[in-house]
């Protein structure tokens, strides 16, 4: 009997371990919190300021859309190459930084109606002799790993005439090793290099030909529908009475969110 008893109790504190764990990795539905994932060095979408606190338009714009929802928000920055495991796994609700819409996303997780336009184009030194896609022949192009940005040079015939691909964990340690000379050229997403050349008058330029054309979305896990209609509803809402706007003007002077 006593034995039957410390086995019983043995089993209870195995499942009260698993329970904590199983509400560790999902969302946090009791306290009504998102966790949202992101890159902290995608600016002007996500990234650090002087204070290291982390803000940008997604951040602003998803803060905004969960007090719509009722919610309050945890920005959690995260691996962006394991940014579609982060939200499978539960340990985050949303991936929402820059994130573009692609076939092969769609397979991985769900996406709200696209929010912003954006491109990638390649980017080198202002001084640089490059112009047009042709002259990347023979160079070194740099890019975030798992990102877009390599979708789109993957599906380019250039991609076949480079030296040498370079990738890096994010946009900024791939424009720092543009300005030391360690690549000809990097591909990034086009709202992230205006930020950056608004920064730093001078430094760089785009080449003439963009290599892809692509829009941003927000990923919720698959089967979430719950989440993806609440999120949406509050998207559409932040349209009708100006908040998208708002936000749209703080960060790139204008109203780019797409209706």
């Amino acid at each position: 009997m006593k034995r039957f008893a410390i086995i019983t109790m043995f089993v209870v504190s195995i499942l009260g371990i698993l329970a904590g764990c199983s509400s560790n990795n999902s969302a946090s539905k009791d306290d009504k919190t998102l966790v949202i994932g992101v890159d902290d060095s995608f600016a002007p979408m996500g990234f650090r300021d002087k204070d290291n606190n982390i803000v940008g338009f997604d951040i602003d714009y998803a803060k905004a859309a969960a007090k719509e929802m009722g919610y309050k928000v945890k920005i959690q920055p995260i691996e962006w190459k394991t940014k579609e495991s982060e939200l499978s796994s539960g340990r985050i609700d949303l991936i929402w930084n820059g994130y573009t819409i692609t076939d092969d996303r769609k397979k991985k997780v769900n996406f709200t109606k696209p929010y912003l336009k954006n491109a990638q184009v390649v980017v080198t030194l202002a001084d640089s002799k490059l112009s047009k896609l042709n002259d990347l022949n023979g160079k070194v192009v740099g890019l975030q790993a798992q990102s877009s940005a390599a979708d789109a040079l993957n599906a380019n015939a250039i991609k076949s005439k480079l030296k040498n691909i370079s990738e890096y964990s994010d946009n900024v340690m791939a424009l720092n090793d543009l300005k030391n000379g360690r690549t000809d050229a990097v591909v990034i997403d086009e709202v992230v290099i205006d930020y950056y050349m608004s920064k730093e008058k001078g430094t760089f330029k785009i080449l003439d030909e963009s290599l892809a054309p692509e829009e941003y979305g927000v990923g919720v896990k698959k089967g979430n529908d719950e989440l993806l209609n609440k999120l949406q509803k509050a998207l559409d809402k932040m349209n009708e009475d100006g908040k998208a706007a708002e936000i749209s003007k703080k960060w790139f002077g204008e109203n780019k969110v797409l209706k």
